[in-house]
């Protein structure tokens, strides 16, 4: 207990913030109140400052009523813990124009931090550039799930990984990607490889996976500039897969609150 004690004083001691967890709803689509006080409490638990969650909408085809809603929950997070909890807007590009008029309402009158998007598209299809446009203009990075899964057939046809991420990067090198969970599972060595060489896409360590090497080679390929600390839903492995890690004190400190992605935080206040 005291050893763990000693190692999570990097936590205690310097500021952490959460690039990805979530929020949800009741069976009355309103924010699950309990569910909220839980996350913030077991994050101030464990020293994190800063929670940045999102609502998103696995498979089909949200319509705009639907992922407007679901941003209405993040929006009372935000406001039920204003110090701690910064949001990131869901929308399906698919419904283009919605999708752009929802990316302001979240951003310019909420103070939303970003966009996510979930598996409806591959980050570099079409249909979503009108999505990475919007968000350069308003200087906002976009979050995207991802993996490269490895199971015949694919439960998710159109989830996004690294060559998808390059394909996007290579298109808009002004635009910021966030590949989401590189410990999600599938081959995160592809994904990480894929996206090596475009220093505009970053990824977060969130996920359950926790293989052996796995944020020592994300710092190989990418460096610690590139990376978010993040847990989506899975504390303990998000923690200790840092804590564990054979990386510098320094690299450590980096993911814990890049540098680089500082000024998103600031939307809102």
């Amino acid at each position: 207990m005291y050893f763990l004690k000693e190692q999570l004083k990097l936590f205690e001691c310097n500021k952490v913030v959460n690039w990805h967890e979530h929020v949800r709803d009741n069976n009355r689509g309103q924010l699950d109140e309990e569910q909220c006080d839980f996350l913030v409490e077991a994050a101030k638990r464990a020293y994190m400052d800063v929670l940045v969650v999102s609502r998103p909408i696995s498979g089909g085809s949200p319509t705009p009523e639907m992922f407007r809603a679901k941003n209405n929950v993040v929006a009372a997070a935000m406001k039920r813990y204003p110090q701690i909890i910064k949001g990131m807007a869901y929308v399906n590009p698919g419904y283009m124009k919605e999708s752009l008029y929802e990316i302001d309402r979240c951003i310019k009158e909420l103070g939303m931090t970003g966009i996510k998007l979930y598996n409806q598209y591959f980050i570099s299809d079409p249909v979503v550039r009108p999505v990475i446009e919007k968000c350069i203009e308003l200087d906002i990075p976009i979050l995207s799930h991802a993996g490269k899964l490895n199971t015949v057939p694919n439960p998710q046809p159109t989830i996004s990984d690294g060559t998808h991420f390059a394909e996007a990067a290579r298109n808009y090198p002004e635009a910021v990607f966030v590949y989401g969970h590189i410990g999600g599972g599938g081959d995160w060595q592809w994904s990480l490889k894929a996206i090596a060489d475009y220093p505009n896409v970053y990824a977060d360590i969130s996920g359950s996976v926790y293989d052996e090497g796995i944020i020592e080679q994300a710092v190989s390929y990418l460096g610690a500039g590139r990376l978010l600390f993040a847990t989506d839903g899975s504390f303990s492995q998000g923690i200790g897969k840092l804590l564990g890690a054979n990386i510098s004190q320094e690299d450590k400190i980096t993911i814990l609150n890049n540098p680089a992605f500082a000024r998103y935080l600031e939307r809102g206040l």
